[in-house]
């Protein structure tokens, strides 16, 4: 199965990447006791809630499992990984260290697979009302989750946000923006199986993981931040900033703009589509029918064809008169042939001059 699914023998094939999302949905029924016991009752239509989306954790996977899923994360089959549930644990359970993060300052580490480093920020109310931002950003590419936790009473932190990292340009990044208004967040992978089955869905789908983030605004305080290492196998390397959003002023009302237009453009696609798929079935329609009045109109002009030939008494052989011309041409040119043989034979000789015998009488002067 490795060799025929490998990335280097289907790249960028949908189909491949559409096999293993059936693969991987069996996969995570089959790993997950609840959802064994839902399908063992009634089936995939039980599990098959979220479009199917897929979140593996994997840290439980064993070693030919992550292999399985990072040939096909290769292919550039979106798969949604969750934080590994020791990591969640330690969280809750306040064994984790946690970095003091300065407001201006940024910190470059490298994270191992499937583990995290926390970071505490701390912003006043005049930060808080400003706005604050949190980014971070792989020169290498790495994939990892930036992570936000609330603060328990018993001191643990329990999982409130998560942001996966997304290629833009030449480095992965992600970020999360308290801006004291609703900022948006784009999650690549929805209705990723209906976009594989069907190009133009990836289009008119592309914007529907376009949903607002759950916070929007922080309070003063301490904040507890984690980058989490999503890779498969290796370490990923990063750069944490936080950021007081008060000197982007005009930044913030640039992402306000743009997302309200991205906004408005969802809803104007949504109706595009209606029109697109009636004009796609007429065109459609309209192909099949060209295609059909060619055949009729085909057809007919042989039919015509045909009824001109019948007007005839003899059948008109081609083959036949051409090898009676060739006969005939023969046959006149050994006439030809045989009449010039013959007229040659009839001729008379003619006796050549110095054959012919003079008398010259001596008598007579000359």
């Amino acid at each position: 199965m490795y060799q025929r699914y490998h990335p280097d023998k289907n790249a960028n094939d949908p189909k491949a990447a559409d096999m293993f999302k059936e693969v991987t949905f069996s996969y995570n029924i089959l790993s997950d006791p609840d959802k064994r016991r839902q399908y063992d009752s009634a089936g995939f239509e039980a599990v098959e809630s979220d479009n199917q989306e897929l979140e593996l954790d994997l840290s439980s996977l064993g070693a030919v499992n992550t292999m399985f899923a990072a040939l096909f994360s290769k292919l550039g089959v979106p798969i949604k990984t969750t934080v590994s549930a020791s990591v969640l644990e330690e969280a809750l359970n306040g064994l984790v260290t946690i970095r003091p993060l300065p407001l201006g300052h940024y910190v470059s580490k490298r994270v191992e697979k499937q583990c995290a480093h926390f970071y505490s920020v701390t912003i006043t109310e005049e930060e808080a009302r400003a706005g604050f931002v949190c980014r971070v950003q792989s020169s290498d590419k790495s994939k990892f989750k930036l992570l936000y936790f609330d603060q328990e009473d018993n001191g643990g932190l329990s999982l409130a946000l998560q942001e996966d990292s997304a290629k833009t340009g030449k480095v992965t990044s992600a970020g999360m923006f308290f801006l004291g208004f609703p900022v948006y967040r784009l999650d690549q992978t929805m209705n990723s199986i209906a976009a594989a089955k069907d190009p133009d869905t990836s289009f008119f789908r592309k914007l529907d993981g376009f949903q607002p983030c759950e916070l929007n605004e922080l309070k003063a305080g301490t904040h507890v931040f984690a980058v989490y290492g999503d890779n498969f196998f290796k370490s990923a390397n990063y750069t944490i900033e936080a950021l007081c959003a008060a000197p982007f002023s005009e930044e913030k009302e640039n992402l306000r703009s743009i997302e309200a237009q991205i906004l408005s453009k969802r809803a104007e696609i949504s109706k595009f589509e209606a029109e697109y798929r009636e004009v796609l079935a007429q065109f459609s329609e309209m192909t099949s029918r060209y295609a059909h009045e060619i055949q009729s109109i085909d057809e007919l002009l042989k039919h015509r064809n045909e009824i001109h030939a019948s007007y005839t008494i003899t059948p008109f052989k081609r083959s036949t008169s051409k090898s009676r011309s060739k006969s005939s041409s023969k046959e006149n040119k050994e006439d030809g042939q045989t009449r010039e043989k013959r007229s040659t034979r009839d001729r008379p000789k003619k006796k050549k001059w110095y054959n012919i015998h003079l008398r010259v009488d001596k008598r007579k002067a000359c």
